[in-house]
């Protein structure tokens, strides 16, 4: 049998409303939860929460209000198993120790800036600013203190007859990692009946800014610790992506995928060409790379990649309304971290999948604009839907 048509078997997408209807677990027979107790402190004596956030048909979701971070996911295998399916840390201690080494941003959220600005700098009404280089040459993923390193404030929570839901909250001041423009930003965190967790950004600015914020989740749906995603079959809703320099700053080119190992415009092995020539994979050591996702961004998300396990059963639709997907197989592991299981994290553990606007873009006129400026709102959506069979 093809990959595609086992990929397809497994993965049942139809469009209702520019959504997916995954398949269901069973029939659910209680509303979502959702609750609230301490995880700890932080070294100056700030405490930190964890928020789940649960559904009747077995799947879990557990955010933390430090980074903003999703520390766990579970979800049943084929055979009703739960396991967890998100790379990550029992105990805070784990992600304050990775923030201090610069971090590898297990789960977190990402900003001000999410991807990389070249050099650290970008223009922004003929006044030039600069972000702290973090990964050489260039910032990545905010400054030395990004959100992801920040405690955000439990603003809400609330469950419902469909849906449990976390809102964090967070003020950057005016000149926070060298960004002008005070931010509110707010990100909702919801968990509904039919196994979706969306992610809803909103921001918005006491001065013209630019903005890019994205979740850094690492999933392996074969369960966090089991190896390789290598075996999973990845689909990508995308023809085309952004080649970079040596560095991963974008040339500025938006190319056709067809030909190249970016090529996931029909399911595929995602192992098949990990290990490819092409100078793209050179430059990333495995996929790093930004897809132009099909279809217009801004309104109702629309399908941006499927993700199928066939060794649990287990995949994953995201959506999107955002432009971009940055796809990234973890190429930074390097067993330096033990997580939940106990079991050294390494090189191809795990995939994160970050809809985002496309890396450098403020030095790329020619790219969807990341500029937000008073009386206007950044609102963006993501949500991922998991099923099993």
């Amino acid at each position: 049998m093809s990959v595609h048509l086992s990929f397809r078997r497994h993965i049942r997408r139809v469009a209702v409303m520019g959504s997916v209807v995954p398949f269901a677990y069973g029939v659910a027979t209680a509303a979502p939860t959702v609750s609230v107790a301490p995880w700890g402190q932080l070294a100056d004596g700030r405490k930190v929460q964890i928020v789940t956030l649960k559904n009747d048909r077995d799947v879990t979701v557990r955010v933390i209000t430090y980074g903003g971070i999703i520390q766990s996911v579970v979800t049943p295998d084929h055979e009703g198993h739960p396991g967890d399916i998100v790379l990550g840390f029992g105990a805070l201690k784990g992600y304050t120790v990775d923030s201090a080494k610069g971090g590898l941003f297990f789960g977190a959220m990402i900003g001000r800036y999410a991807n990389r600005l070249a050099g650290g700098n970008f223009t922004l009404d003929g006044k030039s600013y600069h972000i702290a280089v973090t990964a050489p040459p260039n910032a990545l993923h905010g400054g030395t203190q990004g959100f992801d390193k920040k405690l955000w404030t439990l603003a809400a929570h609330r469950a419902d007859g469909r849906a449990a839901s976390v809102t964090l909250a967070l003020v950057s001041p005016d000149g926070d990692q060298g960004f002008p423009g005070k931010l509110t930003t707010k990100v909702t965190y919801s968990l509904d009946d039919t196994n979706a967790l969306t992610l809803h950004y909103t921001a918005t600015t006491d001065a013209p800014t630019v903005l890019n914020l994205t979740n850094h989740s690492y999933w392996n749906l074969d369960g966090e610790g089991s190896g390789s995603i290598a075996p999973e079959i990845l689909q990508i809703d995308a023809g085309r992506y952004t080649p970079t320099d040596p560095t991963s700053i974008p040339t500025g080119e938006i190319a056709p995928v067809t030909g190249t190992p970016l090529d996931f415009t029909m399911p595929r092995v995602i192992g098949d060409r990990l290990r490819d020539s092409f100078v793209q994979m050179m430059y990333a050591r495995g996929y790093d790379h930004n897809w132009v996702i099909d279809g217009p961004s801004g309104a109702v998300p629309r399908p941006a990649a499927h993700l199928y396990d066939p060794r649990s059963g287990r995949s994953m639709d995201v959506l999107t309304n955002q432009p971009g997907l940055q796809v990234y197989t973890s190429n930074s592991l390097d067993g330096g971290y033990a997580g939940l299981s106990g079991k050294a994290y390494r090189q191809t553990d795990a995939i994160a999948f970050e809809a985002e606007h496309f890396p450098d873009s403020p030095n790329h006129p020619s790219f969807p604009t990341t500029v937000l400026r008073p009386g206007q709102e950044f609102d963006y959506t993501t949500i991922y839907r998991f099923s099993n069979q």
